[in-house]
């Protein structure tokens, strides 16, 4: 982590302080700052991000105490000094206690501070490490998601192995929610670059400009509103994977200017002059016909041919039916145990209810849909049909007709244990009356 890339924020209501501190950081090549009150101070907390503030106690309205605290809430990551010509033990201990990094009297000894900071760098960058190796190990454990027994997945995860130990592009295509991401994150885990990032983003979701800048990067005043320097994603992707995800929304310009940085592997921020190199492993996706694209003009033919060197089908989940008991049960399992929840099972009904339908959605929707009934269902200690979404149900289609009734069977049995086999109350619960009640029970043959 370079100064550079270090903002401080200097809160003092003295100008000769803010001016002599701001002038003292700029030169050993911070990113610098200044606000000559609280209020200002939380504005600006607002709109960047700050690793340092110096703060100062006895300001005019809000005091450096109260500062700090508005601070802990807005982000508990900045590192927090406090500098003040008032110091006692009392407020030491307090400042102390409310997380500031450290404590400095007035008159500053400006070679005492810059020691501080340092220290103070030294720790913001264990930090940040640290938020990487958490990330790391995030990305890492998303693969678990990966579940799938059906021979149309073990093919894709036999194609993930040997494409992992190469560092050709790779493109991923599959409807919407069918995993392409978790695909791309299994590539990178098991390449040689797994030690470096995976940085994904959007391109579906971001505008033209907002897409260039986030890409890219940008210098202070490269267009308005760019108020600091920003690092972009090609940049942050250096030594590792860049994952291009919806590549196909993506404009002609933007592919032009997309092709000549993984060809040449450099790029300009915007704004700056300084050419950056860069080395990275690109991995793209994208649930539209990209060859019909081409032939409409709509995407560059020779931006296709460099993101399909190698090429990964996943298929929809109504073609791969024997996954979706497993799934199921894995969304269970996570769900239940997020929400604290005694749910260890999915009734055979219920699950046949599930491979019954064509699920548009594919695994993003059948992840909500167990999601949702985890919610539903009551002291109860696994998912029963009834615990489906009733829009769910009808989507799924008319089951044969030995399939709704076994749905009955099951539901009714469900009511007659829940009223302790209570006639009445179970008929008037079934809305049915008693001798309709007796026949299923007899039909079905359902005991106590």
């Amino acid at each position: 982590m370079d100064n550079q890339d270090i903002g401080i924020l200097i809160v003092d209501d003295e100008f000769s302080v803010r001016d002599s501190l701001y002038n003292w950081f700029r030169s050993e090549g911070y990113r610098v700052d200044t606000a000559q009150n609280g209020m200002e101070a939380l504005k600006k907390l607002q709109e960047s991000s700050w690793d340092i503030v110096l703060v100062d106690i006895k300001m005019p309205g809000m005091d450096g105490m109260e500062l700090q605290r508005h601070i802990k809430k807005i982000d508990n990551s900045p590192i927090v000094i406090i500098i003040t010509a008032y110091a006692t033990v009392d407020t030491a201990v307090e400042a102390m206690k409310e997380g500031a990094f450290d404590y400095l009297s007035k008159p500053i000894d400006p070679d005492k501070l810059s020691i501080l900071v340092r220290n103070a760098v030294n720790q913001r960058r264990l930090v940040v490490e640290n938020l990487q190796l958490r990330q790391k190990v995030e990305e890492l454990s998303l693969q678990d998601e990966i579940i799938g027994e059906s021979p149309q997945m073990k093919k894709i995860m036999e194609t993930v192995e040997v494409v992992a130990q190469t560092d050709a592009t790779v493109l991923i295509r599959g409807e919407s929610g069918t995993g392409k991401e978790l695909i791309a994150q299994a590539i990178h885990s098991k390449s040689n670059r797994r030690y470096f990032p995976i940085i994904s983003i959007n391109c579906g979701g971001l505008s033209e400009g907002l897409l260039e800048s986030e890409l890219f990067g940008h210098e202070k005043g490269a267009f308005t509103g760019a108020q600091y320097k920003r690092k972009g994603k090609l940049e942050m992707a250096n030594g590792g994977t860049i994952f291009f995800d919806e590549i196909g929304n993506i404009s002609l310009k933007m592919q032009m200017d997309l092709l000549r940085v993984i060809e040449t592997k450099q790029f300009t921020p915007l704004g700056s002059n300084k050419v950056i190199n860069v080395d990275f492993r690109v991995i793209a996706a994208t649930n539209t016909d990209l060859e019909k694209a081409v032939a409409e003009k709509t995407f560059r033919e020779d931006f296709y041919y460099r993101l399909n060197v190698f090429s990964i089908e996943i298929p929809p989940l109504r073609e791969r039916i024997a996954d979706i008991p497993l799934l199921a049960h894995y969304f269970l399992k996570k769900y239940a145990r997020s929400m604290n929840k005694n749910v260890t099972d999915i009734s055979p009904e219920a699950i046949k209810i599930l491979t019954q339908y064509d699920w548009p959605g594919n695994i993003r929707e059948l992840r909500n849909t167990i999601e949702r009934a985890l919610v539903v269902v009551g002291k109860k200690n696994r998912i029963e049909p009834d615990d489906l979404s009733p829009l769910f149900l009808s989507k799924a289609g008319t089951p044969e007709r030995d399939a709704l009734e076994e749905v009955e069977k099951a539901h009714i049995q469900r009511i007659l244990e829940q009223t302790d086999w209570n006639i009445s109350r179970s008929a008037e619960r079934l809305k049915i009356d008693r001798v309709t009640l007796y026949n299923k029970i007899k039909k079905y043959g359902l005991q106590r």
